[in-house]
């Protein structure tokens, strides 16, 4: 009897496979990148007002914030000069933008690979009373290391109004597998204004 439950179990656990067990929960956890939680790097500028900060992230990666000309790039790296040389570090959006001061890290277990952060990009075409551009709201999906750190998704805020489940299937779908300078950035869900703004050169 005993043969036959053992016999029985070992042919279950090939069916299932080795790395069944291995496999670890994902989920989201939180930081926050405002100022007063990050540390400022050197003065702003007296020209234009240009900003850098590094703020601390989860399992042990910060994240970098440069602000200049009203545009932010946001990286991510082990340490300031490691987020500065990351892919995400040159992506910028041509209209002004500003990126929302929480951080959604997806994890499997304790590492995470992925970050989830809203933006706002300006709409020059629909102006406020005062002739300020309106923003639209989008969420960017960045994969992180070990590999190269760079954007993986879009998706727009308001066309889309699943897009919080959205972003999360798209950075456990695909911010892993993703090849930086090779794949194109993904493009979620409805396309909205947010999204082609930010997509505009």
């Amino acid at each position: 009897m005993n043969r036959i439950t053992g016999t029985g179990l070992a042919i279950l656990m090939t069916c299932i496979g080795p790395n069944s067990a291995d496999a670890q929960p994902i989920g989201s956890t939180y930081t926050s990148t405002a100022p007063k939680d990050c540390r400022q790097i050197g003065k702003p500028s007296a020209l234009d007002g240009s900003t850098t900060r590094l703020c601390p992230g989860k399992d042990g990666l910060m994240v970098l914030i440069a602000e200049d000309d009203l545009r932010e790039t946001v990286s991510v790296g082990r340490n300031r000069k490691q987020a500065a040389e990351e892919p995400a570090a040159e992506v910028w959006f041509a209209p002004f933008n500003s990126s929302e001061t929480t951080v959604e890290w997806r994890a499997a277990g304790a590492k995470p690979f992925a970050m989830i952060q809203r933006w706002h990009i300006a709409d020059n075409g629909d102006p406020d009373r005062q002739g300020r551009p309106n923003t639209k709201a989008m969420l960017v999906v960045t994969r992180l290391p070990p590999g190269p750190v760079c954007h993986v998704a879009y998706l727009d805020a308001f066309a889309n109004p699943n897009a919080n489940e959205l972003a999360r299937k798209a950075a456990d779908d695909f911010a892993r597998d993703f090849t930086c300078g090779k794949d194109e950035v993904k493009i979620i869900g409805s396309r909205g204004r947010a999204v082609e703004l930010a997509t505009m050169r």
